[in-house]
């Protein structure tokens, strides 16, 4: 399994979401995954879209790049993310 992989443009990022913590926050490797805290509350879809537009500001890039592929009601997701090179991401958490 891969952390971050880059393909035609694209890259495809697993991460592990922590609804409702105290704030927003990416806060490293965890395991094979990226864990990423949110405030939202995992309902109605809410963690999910708070997991796109935060990546869109820390990554300052429309949120409409940012599709989740797979984890729609899991902590486990794969995310794609349109337009932005490996490196950029991974100064995320570096």
């Amino acid at each position: 399994m891969y952390l971050i992989k880059e393909d035609k443009g694209n890259i495809f990022v697993n991460v592990k979401v922590q609804p409702r913590a105290s704030k927003n926050e990416v806060c490293g490797i965890y395991g094979d995954r990226i864990k990423i805290k949110l405030t939202a509350p995992p309902v109605e879809g809410e963690a999910n879209e708070k997991l796109r537009e935060f990546l869109a500001e820390k990554l300052e890039i429309n949120r409409g790049c940012i599709e989740i592929i797979t984890g729609h009601r899991g902590k486990n997701k794969l995310i794609k993310v349109v337009g932005i090179k490996k490196e950029r991401f991974e100064n995320l958490f570096s």
